[in-house]
Parts: structure tokens; sequence; C-alpha cells
């Protein structure tokens, strides 16, 4: 007997369940935006009707939509239509590149992108002669691939009016030759020095549409932006949320995460309040604030307990930066709480991520359990003590695992400078596991690839997809039901959308078909797996 005429229904695969005593599902019936049956097929064919579209998945994977709880979409979005360097690692290549958009955008002040890659210079620092020999006559102002870092040319240098007598930023670093002279790459803060030409909206607009599509098309239904609003030298991208959502373009769910200006205290707090109903309009919600409290482990920022090494094995004097001060930061962090706002914190380094889970004690301690689901995203170095508090505390390990994995950047960067015993602590996702804290995934794009699966696999195999190398501490790798678990269930808990990120009746219909159902293929091939089908609300948007 049919029950109702469902809109959409899955037959045929493997539904995917978080729980693994779940009992076995193949198939899933929505109708008007929302799963009302999951179940055998013969429970689902109930729901099928005359006007029903039935996909039969053969075997393939339905899972939640993805949804990405720290990403940068519009400035990725707007990246691939600059001077796109990612993909590779040449550095002759960057240069073909470079010269090449220079001559396809003659009319440009300046040669704006970025996407280079710190293992392609020496010690990480490219020279700026090397842009001089492409681009000799306008300034070039390019990102590395993580964005704490700017190479630049010397008519970029001339224009911002930085030389040997010009002083380093208190947060950030202008690497110099043996005589002083700037070499052509801007640390952190030190990138401030060069203003560049703003993006106009329009840009911004159609950079958000244009990550939306490729989004999308990697399952992606949802996301955290960990940027809007923003200051301290960064692109403000909220006016670009703001259009799709009131003309409808805004098809994803997006929780915009308020910028923090690490330049100013409490006094900002108002603004924020402000901001937060400003910029929640249709499918943006933004009451997150984003709080960056230090940098990144390759050039000795990101915080640490312990020194880094130099060259030599020898420690240091240099523990890193912390951007918001740590004493202050607790007080900061009640009153957000206390005002109902989330922490997105970026927290790389074990100091920045102990300073963080202080401020959260500090705020439950005053404020009670309220539901303001903390996050700290990066987590590259956890110290063993602060591994249980994260269960204890409430707050979420938002994962980008992407980078737990041997590659240049880490071997030749960052694994020479680490403290030993911070070595073996990078991106401890299995003791995480192990103590009870919850797990959230994300990506940082345009910083690493957006694609889920992707950075799913170095989750469950500690090797980037396609390389046969030795695993990264392989102690912590997760399995693949808690890594997928954690790109759904786990960041829908984060983007408090409790109505999302799970397969169940009374759910939104935010789905992704998989080209293949991962459990019953090797882990190594997870990698190579591709998303064939992904809706919103039942409704396709890919594929």
């Amino acid at each position: 007997m049919v029950m109702a005429d469902a809109d959409l229904v899955f037959v045929g695969g493997h539904v995917f369940a978080s729980d693994e005593t779940a009992p076995p599902r193949s198939g899933l019936a929505v109708k008007d935006g929302s799963i009302v049956a999951v179940g055998g097929d013969d429970e689902v064919r109930d729901w099928v009707g005359a006007g029903t579209e039935v996909v039969d998945l053969a075997g393939r994977l339905l899972i939640p939509g993805f949804q990405d709880a720290h990403i940068h979409a519009v400035m990725g979005g707007v990246e691939l239509g600059q001077c796109d360097l990612t993909g590779t690692t040449d550095r002759d290549e960057y240069l073909r590149r470079i010269r090449d958009y220079a001559a396809s955008h003659p009319d440009d002040e300046w040669i704006v992108g970025g996407g280079w890659s710190m293992e392609s210079f020496a010690h990480g620092i490219p020279d700026r002669h090397l842009l001089d020999s492409v681009v000799p006559d306008r300034p070039v102002f390019l990102l590395n691939r993580d964005h704490h870092a700017a190479w630049v040319n010397t008519a970029a240098l001339e224009w911002a009016g930085i030389t040997a007598a010009t002083p380093d930023p208190a947060s950030g670093r202008i690497d110099r030759d043996a005589d002083g002279n700037p070499i052509g790459a801007l640390q952190e803060g030190a990138m401030e020095l060069v203003e560049i030409p703003e993006m106009t909206q329009d840009q911004m607009y159609d950079g958000l549409l244009r990550a939306q599509r490729l989004l999308h098309s990697l399952g992606i239904t949802g996301w955290q932006d960990a940027m809007l609003a923003a200051s301290n030298g960064y692109a403000d991208v909220s006016d670009a949320y703001v259009r799709a959502a009131r003309e409808g373009t805004l098809t994803a769910t997006v929780v915009g995460a308020l910028w923090w200006d690490r330049d100013r205290g409490a006094e900002q707090i108002a603004e924020l309040v402000a901001k937060r109903a400003e910029l929640t309009v249709g499918r943006l919600r933004s009451d997150t604030v984003k709080l960056m409290l230090d940098g990144i482990a390759e050039n000795f920022t990101a915080a640490m307990t312990e020194p880094y090494r130099d060259g030599c094995g020898h420690a240091t004097t240099n523990r890193g930066m912390s951007f918001i001060d740590p004493a202050a930061l607790p007080h900061y962090l009640t009153e957000l709480d206390r005002l109902g706002f989330q922490a997105h914190f970026h927290a790389l380094g074990d100091r920045a991520v102990r300073d963080a889970l202080d401020a959260v004690a500090a705020a439950r301690a005053a404020n009670g359990s309220s539901d303001t689901r903390p996050h700290l995203a990066h987590l590259q170095v956890v110290h063993p003590d602060d591994v249980p508090r994260f269960a204890q505390l409430g707050a979420t390990a938002n994962m980008q695992p992407y980078w737990a994995a041997h590659e240049p950047q880490m071997d030749e960067l960052t694994i020479p400078f680490l403290d030993p015993a911070a070595v073996d602590r990078q991106y401890p996702f299995a003791d995480l596991v192990r103590s009870g804290a919850r797990l959230a995934g994300g990506s940082d794009w345009p910083v690493s690839t957006p694609d889920p699966l992707q950075g799913i696999h170095v989750a469950v195999n500690r090797v980037l997809p396609g390389e046969e190398r030795e695993a990264f501490l392989p102690g912590q790798r997760i399995d693949l039901r808690t890594a997928l678990t954690a790109y759904t269930a786990g960041s829908a808990y984060v983007n408090r959308r409790d109505d999302s990120g799970r397969l169940e009746p009374g759910c939104r219909a935010d789905l992704a078909v998989l080209d293949r159902d991962l459990f019953v293929r090797p882990r190594e091939e997870i990698g190579d797996a591709r998303v064939e089908l992904t809706y919103v609300d039942g409704r396709r948007v890919s594929g």
C-alpha cells in the first residue's frame, strides 16, 4: 500500500549510519525537503507514487551532505580567478604562471593571487628577485598556501615603503638578508604593511557563487566560514553572503564566524552583537566569533609550550606568538559566551590550545554549561594533559586532517624545528576520540583542498592520497565511520544544525551520493572516491 507520494526515493544502496550497531539500511525517502523514511528497499518503496523520482543507488553509498566546519569559501572562489599557483611546488612553474597571468592582464595595476608552497624555497622563504625577473614593472602580492605569508616583488616593497629601516610589526616579521634588506617574504602581520587594492563587492559575490558550485560538486551542503567582518588586513566578505542570502542564490546553509580584531579588546563586543543581527539573513547565520590565537609552525609563529629549535637542533628563545593576550582571553570569552556567541578558535600550537581551553573553562565556571558549542580548529600540536579537557569542557576538536601526513612542508620545515616531544603530539585524532572528544571536520580551503574525501583519506590512513609513504604517526589513525561522522554529524553539531548531518526521519534531506561504497573497499581507495550527486533540502544542486 502506498503511504504517500514522496518527492524522492533512494533504493539499492548503503545508507550510512554513524552508529555501527544500526541495522543495515538500503533505502531512503524524502518529502518536502525532509527525510520521511529510512530502511530496506521494500519499506521505502511504499512511499513511491506517480510523481516520485526514484534513484537506484546500485550499491553506492548515500551519506548526509558534508559540512565543512572551517573554510574560507569566498576567498577560495575569488582566488580561483586570480594568479593561481596551487597544484605544483615547482618554482619554474610558478614563474611561468605568473608571467602568463601578467601578460593576459596587462591593465591590472597589481598582480594578486597565491597558492605557493614554502617547501619550494630554501628555508621556506621566497626571493623578490625571482618575481622581478617576470614582473619588474608592477607590484606583485602572492599569498602562500597557508595564507600566513606573502611573496612580494621589489615594486611592491617600494610601493609600501618597506626598507631595511622598517621595523617588524608586533604580530609579524619581515624576512631579511644578512644586511637587513627585505628579501621578499612577509610573515603574518607584516603582510598588512602592503595595502593591496581592495576587491570589489562584485568580485567577492562572484567568488562566492564560484565556490558554492565547487563545494556542492564535492558533496558539501553547508559550512562555517571562518572569517566574516574581518579586519587586521583581511578582506571582509560579509556583503557577498548577505547579497546571496537575500537574492536566493545562496543554496548552502552557512554559519559566519565574526572576526575578533586582535588589535582591540572588549570594546568590540557590542559591535559583534550588532553584526550578529545584521549578518543573519536567510540561509546565513552569524552567531560565532573567530578568535585567532596564534600563527603556524612553519614560520615559527604557532604558540608552543616549548621553544622552537634552530637549524642545528638547539633550543631557541622563540615559543611563537599569541595574537590575543592570554590573560585577557578568558574575560573576553566569558562575556561572549554569556551573550550566546559560539567561540571558534584558531589554535595550532599546544600553548594556543591550552589558552583556548583555559578560556572555555573560565566561561563555563562563570556562566555554567551553556549550549554555545565552542570549537578549536587546526590542533597541530596538543599537549597530552589537554587532550581529555575537550570532552570535560564540551569543546569540539575541529580537525583539518589533510595536513596530518608526511610531505615536504612537514618533514623539512616543521619536524626539524619542533621540540622533540611536540613532534609526536601532532594531530592526535585517535587520542581525542579515545578521550571522548567530539570531532568535526574542515578543510581551511583555500589553504588546502576543499574535498572532504581527501581529508577523510588522510584521517584514516595518515598518508596523502595516491602516495606510498610511511604513515605519519599511524597510532593516530581513526576509522572510516568516525571520520565520516566528523564531517557530517560532527560539523552539523558545531554549526548548531541539529536537523542535519544524520540520515534519520525528520532530518533535512541534505544528501550526497558517492560513486562507491567505501565500507566494502580497501581504505587506501578512499581518496579515489568521488561525489556523483548532491542534494540540498531534497533538491539536486550538483550531478
